[in-house]
C-alpha cells in the first residue's frame, strides 16, 4: 500500500482497516513497515478509545489469531458528503416545486424536532431547559455550551454547524432553528452571531419572558 506522508500512524492504521476489513497485528506490521511493539501499542491506545474491535479466528495449526476490525465509532473519521446529496435533494424539490416548499419543508423538521424534545423541557426552570438544549445540541454535533448572565437571562454558543452547506444557501434552516429554541425554552431568543453568515460560531440571546397581567 501506498502511505500518505500526512497522515500519522494511528490513522493510517485506521484507513487500512477500511479499506481491508479485517487485518491482524502481523498483517498491520507488514503493512507499516513498523515494529511489532509499536504496533501493539497503537492497536491497544485504538481498543482503549472504542475505534477498533479484536475478534479471534482459529488457525489450522498453532495458536488462534486476533484480527481487528473498526468500530461504527470509527466512521467519524471518514469524510461523509450528506451535506452535497441534501442540496441536490433540495434544489430538485425547489425547481418541481418552488422555494416554498423547500420552507414548509424546514418548518415541518422544525415540528418534528419540537415534538421529540418537548417532553425535555418539561416542568423545568428556565436555566435547566438552556442546559437540557445545549446538551441536546451537543448530541446533534453543534458543539454547543451555555453560560448565565443574570436571573432571567442566558447566552448559548454554538461553535460548530453540521448542517452549515445547508444553511448557507437556504436561510429559512437558521429561522427555523430560531423558532425552535424560542418554542423548546418558552422564551425570547435573539440570534446575535451566525456561522451561516460569516459569524465564527452560532450565539443565542436568551431572555425569560415577562408575564402579562391579565
Amino acid at each position: 500500500m501506498k502511505q500518505d506522508n500526512g497522515l500519522s500512524t494511528r490513522e493510517l492504521i485506521i484507513q487500512l482497516l477500511k479499506t481491508n476489513g479485517e487485518l491482524s497485528a502481523r498483517d498491520l506490521t507488514e503493512h507499516l513497515g513498523i515494529t511489532g511493539m509499536a504496533v501493539r501499542r497503537h492497536i491497544d491506545a485504538l481498543e482503549r478509545d472504542g475505534l477498533i474491535e479484536p475478534r479471534t479466528v482459529r488457525q489450522p495449526m498453532g495458536r488462534p489469531t486476533a484480527v481487528y476490525s473498526l468500530t461504527a465509532q470509527a466512521e467519524h473519521y471518514f469524510p461523509k458528503k450528506y451535506h452535497a446529496v441534501a442540496l441536490d435533494l433540495l434544489g430538485e424539490l425547489a425547481s418541481e416545486a418552488g422555494e416554498g416548499m423547500v420552507e414548509r419543508l424546514f418548518e415541518r423538521r422544525k415540528e418534528t424536532l419540537f415534538q421529540k424534545y418537548a417532553n425535555a423541557m418539561e416542568n423545568k426552570a428556565l436555566s435547566e431547559k438552556v442546559a437540557a438544549l445545549a446538551s441536546i445540541q451537543n448530541e446533534n454535533g453543534y458543539m454547543a455550551e451555555w453560560e448565565q448572565q443574570n436571573e432571567d437571562e442566558y447566552i448559548l454558543k454554538e461553535h460548530n454547524c453540521p448542517i452549515s452547506q445547508i444553511a448557507n444557501k437556504y436561510n429559512h434552516a437558521c429561522k427555523c432553528e430560531l423558532g425552535l429554541f424560542e418554542s423548546l425554552l418558552g422564551a425570547d431568543v435573539v440570534r446575535t452571531e451566525c456561522l451561516a453568515k460569516g459569524g465564527k460560531k452560532c450565539v443565542y440571546h436568551i431572555r425569560k419572558r415577562k408575564q402579562h397581567a391579565d
